[in-house]
This record gives C-alpha cells, structure tokens and sequence, in this order.
C-alpha cells in the first residue's frame, strides 16, 4: 500500500515524538533496574554476598562492589556499542542493547541465592550486571543521539532532558514498586522471594521498548553522506567527562546511595529510607524539563554551572540537616526534594550538551564513552567509596564531602570551556 502525501506528512511530523519514546523507555528500563538494585541493597547482600557467620557491612560493601564493576563495563559497551551505532546506524545498536538489558535484568529475578547455590550465586550475579554494564554503556550514547538529532531546531536541550527525564522516572518506577511490595508483604516474604518480582518486571518493559525500536526510522544527521565514523579526540572526551562529573556523582548520591546510608548510618527504617528517596528523585524529576527548556534558551553551561555550584554550597549542610533528630520531618523531606532538583539542572541540560561536543559520525562513541567513564568512576564506585568510607573514618558527612568535591571539578570544566550556543 502507497502512502499519500498527507499520510507522508504526518508520519514526518510524528518521528520525532516517536523517537522520543523509543529512547525515553530503553533509559528508563536501564535505571529502573539500577535504581531497584540500589534500593534493595540490603537485601541483595543479605542473599548473595553474606555467607554464614559474614557481618552486614562487609556484605554491603561486597555488594557495592558488583554493582560498581557493572560500572567499569560501561565504557567498553560505549565503545563498542557506539563505534557500531556511528558506522551502522542508532537504531539497529539501540534495538541490541535493550534486547541484552532486559534479559540480565529478568534473569536477576530468578538468580539463586548464597543458601542455594553457594560460592556460585555471588559470580553469576556479577556476571548479569556486567552484562547490564555493557548494553548500558551503549543506550545511553545511542538513546541521547537518537533524542537530539530527532529535535526541532532550538528544542534540542528539551528533547535531551528525556533522556534525564526517563532517568528519574526509572529511579522513581524502582522506588514505587520496592516500598510498594514492602507494604503490602511481610518483611520475610519481601527477603524470601518478593525482592524478585522488580526485576522480574523488566520483561514486559522490554517488550514494549522493543516494538518502538524496531519500527524507527534511522536519523535524519546519520542518513546524511559524511563517510564511516571518525575519530574522537581524547581531550574531547576527558572535557566532557569532567564537566558531567558532578552530575553523576552527586545524582548518585542522593538519588540512589541514600536508602543504604540512612539505614547502615543513621539508623532508619527500610520504608522511611526509601520514601526519602523518592522525595529527593521527585524533586530531581521536577527540574529536569525545565532545566533542558531554559538551556535552549540561555545556554547549557550556566544551568549547570547553577546546578554543580549549589551542590557544592549545600551538600554538607544537608547532611547536617539529615543528622539532626530535632529536625522536623517536614523540613527534611523539603530539603531532600531541593537536593534532587539542583542534580535536576544539570541533568536537563546535560545530554545536549555532550551531543553538541560531538560530530554526527562520533557522537555516539564520544558522548557514550564521557558519561560511561564519569558515571564508572563517581557513579559506580559511590557506593562503595561512601560505605567503605564511613564504616572505617565513622564520619557521617561523607557523601557531603563527595558530592562537593566532584561537583567543584564539574564547576572549574564549565567555567574553563568555551560558551557553546544553544541550539
């Protein structure tokens, strides 16, 4: 069957909303499951890496652990993944990736514990999250690509802060299914079996991200005559990485490390930790749009500056605020939605940013190998870095230090690199 002109018309008008699905539930899988392992935290080192007589901090760390390897497989996924995707296209790359992460995450689901398969279930846990590690590593190049080379002219901050978007929505979807089992199941049934079912929901998440990305259109940039794929500077990539240091580090800090913290550290109940989290990732999810939207109106770099500057302003505080019995609740929960929202405008703008650091025919490569290496090093590792670090030093401000720290290298990036003009 011929389509008319009209049905030719829409169909133009309607690739980039369907795009913007197509990369917007590839990510969300990606964090569901990241944001679910994080918050399960304890369970998972209870189950897999606590053997008979092992103390919980040491299976939390180990724990930790896995989860930070994960990490350091992402920029061989960027790399490789990417490399692909700038030689042969965004969407077959793209519809291999969601294809490899949906299945490491559904078999998570039905992974044998430490009591039934000993010294073994530890490694094939690891092994499931290398292999999310890699197929991550590719999304996140591919699915920004695909998201801003998609874009109307002058929206293309907005369309990258989907990516970002999705994020939030994959921690939050992590979050809500974990308090929601742990309400409605006894706190046996939820270390038994019931911390499976999260994982176990990836599959039909996958289904749908499939059936999205197997009926895109390639990219308008990429079908343009340029040649195979080119070299990506070094430099280029190092800038980069430096400039989204802070975002990953400090995203992951309160984002995802919190639930574990509150409860190894400060004491608090599995429920309240992670309805803290949600209150922090509501706020991140807040800001995120609106963050993308206004760089295309004033720029990337001072939305961010704004966001890694405040971090490095009020990281500690919080953390005192959080410390403080006295505290009303109230006032803690607003300060953790602040929280989430200043990560929230460096989100927003973040992904466009990269893409604009990027030729057509190395920006998968490029921008995918940036983030992969600052979220391997200062997403990946916070976790261990904070646990490790407060169970040894027994200082509470910790993931303060952390999250400052980073964000003023992120700050000293943006301020040092040339005014990129939005676009």
């Amino acid at each position: 069957m011929r389509l008319t002109f009209e049905d030719r018309a829409v169909r133009e008008r309607n690739r980039p909303l369907r795009a913007l699905a197509a990369g917007s539930v590839g990510n969300f899988i990606e964090w569901y499951e990241f944001g679910v392992y994080g918050y399960v935290a304890t369970v998972v080192a209870e189950r897999f890496f606590t053997p008979a007589g092992g103390s919980a901090a040491e299976g939390l760390v180990r724990t930790y652990a896995s989860f930070g390897l994960a990490f350091f497989f992402r920029p061989l996924g960027a790399a490789l993944f990417g490399r692909l995707a700038d030689r042969l296209g965004r969407r077959p790359v793209l519809i291999l990736v969601v294809a490899l992460m949906t299945g490491a995450t559904a078999l998570i689901g039905v992974a044998p514990t430490y009591a039934q398969a000993g010294a073994l279930a530890p490694w094939l846990l690891t092994f499931l999250r290398v292999v999310q590690g890699l197929s991550a590593g590719g999304e996140f190049g591919g699915a920004v690509a695909m998201l801003t080379e998609f874009a109307p002219p002058g929206r293309r901050g907005l369309y990258g802060a989907w990516q970002s978007f999705t994020v939030a929505l994959g921690l939050l979807g992590g979050a809500g299914v974990a308090v929601g089992l742990s309400v409605v199941l006894t706190a046996d049934q939820f270390g038994s079996w019931g911390w499976r079912l999260p994982f176990l929901l990836a599959l039909p998440l996958g289904a749908l991200a499939l059936w999205l990305r197997i009926g895109l259109d390639e990219t308008p940039e990429f079908r343009e005559p340029a040649g195979g794929a080119v070299r990506v500077p070094v430099g280029a990539i190092a800038l980069a990485a430096a400039r989204v240091m802070g975002w990953s580090a400090a995203g992951y800090t309160f984002l995802v490390v919190l639930p574990s913290y509150l409860q190894a550290a400060l004491h608090t109940g599995f429920r309240q930790a992670l309805l803290a989290t949600v209150v922090a990732n509501l706020g991140f999810a807040a800001a995120i749009l609106p963050a993308g939207l206004l760089s295309d109106r004033v720029g990337r770099r001072p939305v961010m500056l704004a966001g890694a500057g405040l971090v490095v302003l009020l990281a500690l505080p919080l953390l005192g605020l959080l410390q403080d019995p006295g505290a009303p609740a109230a006032v803690k929960g607003a300060a953790l939605c602040g929280a989430g929202a200043v990560v929230g405008l460096m989100a927003g703008p973040g992904p466009a940013m990269l893409a604009e650091m990027f030729p057509a025919r190395a920006r998968c490569t490029g921008l995918g190998l940036a983030y992969a290496l600052s979220n391997a090093v200062f997403s990946g590792c916070a976790g261990l870095i904070i646990t490790e670090a407060v169970r040894r030093t027994g200082n509470l401000d910790v993931p303060g230090y952390y999250a400052a720290a980073t964000c003023a290298v992120s700050v000293l990036a943006l301020v040092r690199s040339p005014k990129r003009k939005a676009g």
